[in-house]
């Protein structure tokens, strides 16, 4: 019998070599992270931090084993269906389905930083604000549940939202609790860094942060508030008060009303943002609220570290800057670069809340949460107003200048001959 040595490749020696120091033991378990930006901006302690993700592991369990606060009506079955590591159970159906289709662009804690999210432009989603830009409830109410599941269905035109459509309804509904569950997580957290003086004892000297007792209703004062904005968020659905006639959006007169209000600063005032070519070029500066939070953050930092450049600064002043310097580093490990937002291109023809009439009626009408769009429920009077304006953004991608207009000439101009 001859031996036969097979001669190994580089590669396959560090591999080999790689395996045999490390051994074949499974990678540590994911967790979530605290929302450092929101804790450095409220100038919560790291031993008060830690204390804040004991409560919040104690209420919400882990990715692998998400649980519920008490009375939160959520469906835990379906947030299982969600939740862990991808694979299939005993009946062969798919669960970790938020891992396997959405982790990569919103992140293991729902902050929209996936190891894909800063080639992304917009950026993905952080959910833990609680704050969503597409939907039908008014302001800043929670999306319903339908609304979140046509998120899903149809995906986001104009980002990298995909369409999940391919998937089964089952599935889509588990991924909608699973986004609810990590959203109301992020408010709570959010909430607990607002009143963490009211549940701990904070030893500023000795670096120390005590819990001091918890009883029930101080706990569920933590995440009821948020929880119940949820269960409501149907009850907060805009509604309008008239159907618009057949055709509006190609009546002229209905169109030119909404070209009058468009430039009115009285009332819809559009194109203060929308720039009076409706391009987006009206302001080019402002951030959304994820952003201001990141920004916000960095400018208080930023202003205790060049304090200590001053010929006066104490040693006090000396120490704030050098904490502060690693708070900064902190807040730039988990954030994406700034970005200004850059307000709709109303001649694309591509609306990322849908194009139906009643889509941006419920954009024009409650505003696009987070993103600087103000509802215009109290400044367009009647409903007449509200479906002209829908109707002149209908129109603008049609209009000279749109991306769906005919402006090419049929005919080729005469040429002269020699």
């Amino acid at each position: 019998m001859t031996l036969r040595i097979t001669r190994l490749t580089p590669l396959a020696c560090v591999i080999a070599l790689t395996l045999l120091v490390t051994g074949c033991s499974k990678p540590p378990a994911p967790r979530f992270h605290l929302n450092v930006v929101a804790a450095v901006k409220a100038r919560v302690s790291a031993p008060a931090q830690q204390q804040v993700a004991n409560i919040l592991a104690a209420l919400y369990g882990t990715p692998d084993q998400p649980r519920l606060p008490p009375e939160v009506p959520f469906k835990e079955a379906l947030l299982a269906r969600a939740a862990g590591p991808v694979a299939s159970d005993i009946h062969g159906r798919k669960v970790g389905l938020y891992r396997e289709h959405c982790v990569h662009c919103h992140g293991i804690s729902g902050d929209g930083m996936g190891p894909t999210a800063a080639f992304l432009n917009p950026y993905p989603r952080d959910y833990r604000m609680g704050a969503f830009k597409f939907k039908s409830t008014d302001g800043k109410e929670m999306p319903t549940d339908a609304d979140l599941a046509k998120v899903l269905e149809e995906g986001i035109p104009g980002s990298s939202m995909p369409s999940f459509r391919m998937l089964a309804e089952e599935d889509r509904q588990a991924l909608v609790e699973y986004v609810k569950y990590l959203s109301l997580r992020g408010q709570t957290e959010l909430n607990m860094y607002d009143t963490v003086n009211d549940f701990l004892t904070i030893d500023e000297a000795a670096g120390t942060a005590k819990t001091d007792s918890l009883d029930k209703g101080t706990l569920a004062d933590m995440y009821a508030p948020f929880a119940g904005k949820w269960k409501d968020a149907a009850e907060k659905i805009v509604k309008p008060g008239s159907v618009p006639p057949a055709g509006f959006e190609n009546d002229p007169k209905i169109v030119e009303l909404g070209h009058k209000l468009y430039f009115d600063k009285a009332s819809a005032n559009c194109q203060q943002c929308h720039g009076t070519s409706a391009l987006g070029d009206g302001q080019l500066t402002g951030f959304d609220d994820w952003t201001k939070l990141v920004n916000e953050a960095s400018d208080r930092l930023n202003g205790i570290i060049s304090s200590a450049d001053s010929p006066t600064a104490t040693s006090e002043d000396k120490a704030a800057a050098a904490r502060a310097k690693v708070d900064l580093a902190l807040v730039k490990e988990f954030s994406l670069k700034p970005r200004n937002i850059i307000p709709r291109n109303l001649r694309s023809g591509i609306y990322r809340g849908g194009r139906r009439p009643i889509d941006l009626y419920y954009r024009i009408m409650a505003g696009i949460n987070g993103s600087g769009m103000p509802a215009h429920n109290t400044l367009l009077k009647t409903e007449e107003e509200r479906w002209a304006i829908v109707a002149y953004v209908l129109s603008l991608p049609y209009q000279a200048g749109g991306a769906l207009a005919f402006e090419q000439e049929t005919i080729a101009p005469s040429r002269e001959t020699n």
